[in-house]
């Protein structure tokens, strides 16, 4: 495939994953509004309850309900960054560590928060796209995404504050979000044919090099 028409698809692709995060965040501010109206009641009522199995359903609509206008402006922006990393080299991959991070994040707390404890909230969706574009680069062997999450990890290292016991908040859905984002890292790495022997290191010429060709890719 020529180098024009491999920059022309990790750019539509990022297009698409510049406007899938657009569309969810419109989506979970319309449902703030929703539920703001309705006192909150949309997350005591489809949030996760840890313990209760009639509940398990939250999984899938704790992410898109808060508790506060504080609570969604305080995910809003890592959400996008975070998701718009996420997705950018393809949107299909996207939605399935999407759904895995989603799993990981609600059973984990499911099953170590409180009982009867109620979670809500996009921030174990937050940390898990934090962690898988920590590791991706280093799964795929793409240099500008280990650079990006380097980057990443490095500007936004008080986000790790937030996987540690706290009072108030839901750090076991951000914990266990991070370990479904680094196990997503893994699952959905991208697979090449094993040429015959080991390869060697490449040198450092030839790093900066692929570097540089990443970065013309991207239409940088």
């Amino acid at each position: 495939m020529s180098d024009g028409r491999t920059a022309e698809i990790v750019i539509a692709e990022a297009r698409k994953a510049f406007w899938v995060m657009v569309g969810f965040l419109a989506l979970i501010w319309v449902v703030q509004v929703v539920n703001w109206a309705d006192g909150y009641g949309l997350s005591y009522s489809y949030g996760i309850r840890a313990w209760d199995a009639a509940r398990l359903p939250g999984i899938v609509s704790a992410p898109l309900l808060h508790w506060s206008w504080a609570h969604i402006e305080g995910n809003s922006g890592p959400l996008f960054i975070f998701g718009f990393l996420a997705a950018y080299r393809g949107v299909r991959k996207f939605l399935g560590v999407t759904a895995l991070i989603a799993v990981a994040s609600g059973l984990g707390s499911w099953f170590t928060a409180d009982s009867g404890a109620i979670g809500a909230g996009a921030s174990g969706l937050v940390f898990g796209y934090f962690g898988y574009v920590l590791v991706r680069g280093a799964f795929d062997r793409h240099l500008i995404d280990i650079v990006i999450g380097l980057v990443m990890g490095l500007c936004f290292a008080y986000q790790f504050a937030g996987l540690l016991p706290a009072e108030g908040i839901g750090w076991q859905a951000h914990l266990f979000g991070f370990a479904g984002g680094i196990l997503g890292g893994y699952l959905f790495r991208e697979r090449r044919a094993a040429a015959a022997g080991t390869p060697a290191a490449p040198a450092s010429g030839e790093g900066k090099s692929a570097l540089l060709k990443e970065i013309e890719d991207l239409g940088l």
